[in-house]
């Protein structure tokens, strides 16, 4: 680069990339991939795409106005809701009421589900747990939004249709789409569709859009990083035991490292791009698990799976495949890269009763 005549060093030229894919352009472009699409999915995936961008930046302000504090009552799991629980709860709710293409939601901080009666031809479920992992809110530690989207059949469209939370009470597998968003240094966007790739978005606060930053996203299918609340060992089953006790103290080669925060979508985000395995198994104190199948289980499944991974219960059965009994209906959970799930089949094979 020419100097400007005056010893002065020239100015670098700062790159621009012009050519910048949004979420907004995404699902738009997706669209057009399907002739029959009726737009009703994308309009919904914008209603969504708000309320992250909304409790993002609500999270970002949390401490500054004083909404960390706990608000006083407990959600339907028992645990107890903080003020940034209620407000993500209740803009997932006006985002999905808003959009008139959801009929009917299910939060993990609703007891029941809510039904729109005022979209009577709306075609999607939407399930979430709209602030995941809210107990570590005031350490400032990552936090997420887990969603699933679900669509229903044509014979419960309609004003003189009944819709009620048994009619999604679905396996994993009928998800059109699912995902998460992840609250911490920026905002994070997984979504991924019924099979199809898993991409990664992250907020570009200048823009106000999410940007596409991880297209394509595949799980290494091997990595030796461990992600478990070892505190619960006491309570787990002797084959859970032997096979962490293998990570730890291996007959040859190196141990595996342990990273655990205790926020499930940072956690699974971390397992997602790094590799390795997330557990959070069924226990003794928590005979059926800890995480609900229906809004936490099943999307996180279903961006391993698509992502090259493994999702499995602690029976050893694939979690995609799982019918809750209720809306809120828990399950253990096995997370990773699909070799280390495989050494995970092979313990339970080997030490389970």
């Amino acid at each position: 680069m020419a100097s400007n005549g005056d010893n002065t060093p020239p100015v670098a030229q700062e790159k621009v990339n012009t050519d910048i894919v949004s979420l907004t352009r995404f699902l738009t472009e997706e669209q057009t991939k399907h002739p029959e699409a009726t737009g009703d999915f994308t309009l919904l995936c914008h209603a969504l795409q708000f309320s992250f961008k909304s409790i993002a930046y609500y999270i970002r302000r949390a401490t500054l106005i004083n909404l960390t504090g706990l608000a006083g009552s407990s959600n339907t799991t028992g645990d107890d809701q903080k003020k940034l629980d209620v407000i993500g709860n209740d803009l997932f709710i006006a985002a999905m009421r808003g959009s008139g293409k959801c009929r009917i939601l299910v939060s993990e901080e609703e007891e029941e589900a809510i039904v729109f009666d005022e979209s009577p031809f709306a075609r999607y479920a939407v399930v979430c747990d709209p602030i995941d992992g809210s107990s570590n809110l005031d350490a400032g530690v990552s936090v997420g939004t887990i969603f699933g989207i679900f669509k229903l059949p044509d014979e419960l469209l309609g004003p003189n249709k009944k819709v009620e939370a048994k009619d999604i009470l679905r396996p994993g597998t009928e998800l059109v789409a699912a995902g998460f968003t992840m609250y911490g240094a920026s905002a994070q966007l997984v979504i991924t569709m019924r099979g199809g790739s898993v991409n990664g978005f992250t907020m570009d606060n200048s823009l106000g859009e999410f940007i596409l930053t991880h297209p394509n996203m595949r799980l290494p299918a091997k990595r030796s990083i461990y992600s478990v609340n070892e505190g619960n060992s006491m309570y787990w089953d002797h084959w859970v035991n032997e096979y962490f006790k293998d990570l730890k103290f291996p007959a040859t080669g190196k141990p595996y490292s342990a990273r655990y925060i205790g926020s499930m979508v940072a956690d699974a985000y971390r397992t997602l791009l790094y590799g390795g395995v997330f557990a959070y198994p069924a226990d003794s104190k928590a005979p059926k698990g800890k995480l609900r199948i229906l809004y936490e289980c099943a999307p996180m499944a279903m961006v391993f799976e698509n992502a090259g991974g493994q999702a499995l219960n602690s029976k050893m059965e694939r979690l995609l495949e799982l019918v809750p009994e209720d809306i809120h209906d828990k399950s253990g959970v096995f997370l990773g890269s699909n070799d280390e799930v495989e050494k995970i089949k092979g313990f339970y094979k080997k030490y389970a009763k």
